[in-house]
């Protein structure tokens, strides 16, 4: 256990640390034998890099990369309420 948590430790370290990354807002969880990554980040293109570090520090891991995208330009629409 103290080794996927060293792990996990790790891998949310280079997301802080690496200039290429540099994302405090994903987070990392191991679920069974794939490492999860979940949060949000601005674009894909910075969701697609971060995937792409992690799998080049730790090619042997099953990563998910499960990062969503937020949305950081107004609606398009106007929300009705009723």
């Amino acid at each position: 256990m103290t080794k996927q948590i060293d792990l996990e430790a790790e891998i949310q370290r280079l997301l802080a640390e690496d200039d290429r990354i540099a994302e405090q807002g994903v987070n990392v969880q191991r679920r069974e034998s794939v490492l999860v990554l979940t949060g949000e980040v601005e674009s894909a293109q910075r969701r697609d890099e971060i995937c792409r570090q992690i799998h080049a520090h730790y090619p042997d891991l099953e990563i998910a990369c499960d990062i969503g995208i937020t949305r950081i330009q107004a609606p398009d629409e106007v929300e009705e309420i009723s």
